[in-house]
């Protein structure tokens, strides 16, 4: 499989590509990031999807959220299936993600590591069997270049427990004065040094607590989690799809 790393200057395009040389079945094709101005890779890097003379046979996306206004147009026009592992995105970024997903099969997802999954899992089985009686609480922590707050792992995570707890509402941050409400789902973000990501889901009861927590030790976890994904998009029809669907 061949693949285009969109946003291939930046550090998770780095470890993409590493992720992809250890591999046997998947080969770099090219990139394109805008920023982008050296010269050391193997392949050709572009400034736009328009520059493109190769057709991959998969996009997998870590770059910045306005980045899929050039490429989802592009990968609709060519029949090309994308993996969106970048985060930030508003209500109206969603709506143009899920209306190129009628024309082509995309995986979009605030992490794609085995280990979140597997948390995310067990968050909504816990929420579900705990239901109104917890107290439901997301501390995210991640180092001081990270631009987007609450981290999409956070809200992934928050939209899972209301997946089963439909009645419940993202709460972020906690300031002012005013009872805690039953319903709410508190999300806090913490930034500071070179911490790659950690996430604790707390449900407080009466007289005891359950939390569930992951740490990424390395960045290389999403990168082989976007490659795991690259395999898996690529043979799916159009619709738009999670990181639950690997895992399932």
């Amino acid at each position: 499989m061949k693949i285009l790393i969109y946003g291939v200057g930046g550090t998770m395009g780095h470890y993409v590509r590493l992720s992809a040389e250890k591999t046997d079945d998947i080969q770099v094709l090219c990139g394109v990031d805008k920023f982008y101005t050296g010269n050391e890779f193997s392949f050709p890097v572009y400034k736009s999807t328009a520059e493109i003379a190769e057709k991959p046979d998969c996009i997998v996306d870590f770059s910045v959220p306005q980045g899929i206004y050039d490429y989802l147009p592009y990968a609709v026009q060519n029949g090309i299936p994308c993996v969106i592992a970048t985060t930030g995105y508003s209500e109206e970024d969603y709506a143009f993600i899920r209306q190129c997903s009628e024309k082509i099969a995309i995986l979009q997802s605030g992490n794609l590591s085995v280990g979140i999954n597997l948390l995310l899992r067990l968050v909504k089985e816990t929420a579900a069997l705990l239901g109104n009686s917890a107290d439901i609480e997301i501390v995210e922590t991640h180092h001081n270049k990270k631009k987007d707050a609450p981290s999409g792992t956070a809200l992934l995570l928050a939209n899972g427990i209301r997946e089963v707890l439909p009645d419940h509402e993202n709460h972020l941050g906690r300031a002012g004065v005013g009872k805690r409400e039953r319903k709410e789902i508190g999300i806090s973000a913490v930034r500071g040094g070179t911490v790659v990501g950690k996430h604790a889901v707390s449900f407080f009861m009466d007289g005891e607590s359950i939390t569930l927590s992951h740490e990424a030790e390395n960045k290389s976890i999403l990168s082989d989690g976007s490659l795991t994904a690259a395999r898996f998009i690529v043979k799916q029809r159009a619709g738009l799809y999670s990181a639950s669907s690997m895992f399932s």
